[in-house]
């Protein structure tokens, strides 16, 4: 009996200590964040956003849908478009970004990016990748790539080659669907499609360092008719932060409020 009760003590401290080993070794989930509305912005209900920045003060719009798909400069304060193409009917729009004179546009599943003038949006040359484009934003260095995985793609502007990738993840599982991108103050932040959370990346090691719950900016009401949230803007010069989503009436400039 003696040498029974000896075994399961023993038996019970290994498997106490395996636990907290395994729990120490276990890497803890990125911490969530809320947040605070500022200001609204009236936004195109009729717009499928699909990439959202800020540039000299306007908005810059890439949307989605064959047929519906175009890029366009608009006011701020009055959503007032400034500036529209409309791409050929025969692609569906995805994520734009600028980088220098040129501003770089996806297509969905045709592999082909778009280079335009960024002054006149002529269309200037073509670049060809694999699989699907989602998103575009750039470090100022790279352009920064999604194809809807968890995989982030740095290209070199002049050839659109692969610099390098790196996987996102948080508490060492791959986070995938991202959506569309924004560097922001040496981060990347990605939409996760159809989850109404921002996910603030490390360029370097692909490790979300926090989460911020979007949930509750659309009223019951507004919601109607709308998809999902997809597009974050960063002003460097006012330090204002935006986001909108696809049909949505609003844009909404934020703050990143206490942990949840």
């Amino acid at each position: 009996m003696r040498s029974v009760l000896l075994f399961l003590l023993c038996a019970s401290f290994f498997a106490t200590e395996l636990g907290a080993q395994t729990a120490k070794q276990a890497p803890a989930t990125a911490p969530v964040y809320g947040y605070k509305v500022v200001r609204t912005y009236p936004h195109d209900r009729g717009s499928f956003t699909e990439g959202f920045f800020v540039l000299d003060g306007q908005f810059w719009e890439g949307t989605g849908l064959e047929g519906r798909s175009y890029i366009r400069r608009t006011d701020i304060e009055s959503g007032r478009v400034l500036q529209q193409y409309n791409i050929p009917s025969q692609y569906f729009g995805e994520g734009i970004i600028i980088f220098g004179d040129q501003l770089f546009e996806l297509t969905y599943k045709h592999g082909v990016a778009f280079v335009y003038d960024k002054k006149t949006f002529k269309q200037l040359k073509t670049f060809k990748y694999s699989g699907e484009g989602w998103a575009l934003t750039t470090d100022g260095k790279n352009l920064i790539f999604d194809d809807g995985s968890s995989s982030l793609k740095f290209l070199d502007p002049a050839t659109f080659k692969e610099v390098r990738r790196i996987t996102v993840t948080d508490a060492g599982k791959p986070v995938d669907q991202l959506n569309e991108l924004e560097y922001i103050k040496g981060e990347i932040w990605a939409n996760i499609w159809q989850e109404n959370k921002i996910a603030r990346i490390d360029p370097k090691t692909g490790k979300v360092n926090s989460w911020i719950d979007m949930r509750g900016l659309l009223s019951v009401m507004e919601s109607v008719g709308t998809d999902v949230l997809n597009g974050i803007a960063y002003d460097a010069k006012t330090d204002r932060i935006f986001v909108t989503g696809k049909f949505w009436p609003k844009v909404f400039e934020i703050t990143v409020g206490p942990k949840k």
